[in-house]
């Protein structure tokens, strides 16, 4: 068995890890101690497509495989738990 990510998902890796470390990381701080939601974040998350990731195409979703999923969710969590759990 292989256990080696695809290249599809170390891509999903980098792309989540950076938009965690650019978009979250500078305000994640500040929304947890004013206990605030951010609906613009969750916007931006959403249109870089980490809603719906393993969800089938003809119901609106990306149909990717549920290992892409978790590691969007890891990358995530790496910087804010909260927003993980958003996903």
């Amino acid at each position: 068995m292989d256990f080696d990510l695809t290249t599809e998902q170390e891509i999903i890796r980098e792309s989540v890890r950076k938009f965690a470390q650019t978009e979250i990381a500078p305000i994640a701080g500040e929304l947890d101690e004013r206990e605030e939601f951010s609906a613009d974040l969750t916007k931006k998350m959403g249109e870089i497509g980490l809603f719906g990731m393993f969800v089938s195409e003809e119901y609106g979703g990306q149909n990717m495989d549920y290992i892409s999923y978790i590691i969007a969710v890891e990358e995530l969590a790496r910087i804010d738990g909260s927003q993980a759990a958003t996903v």
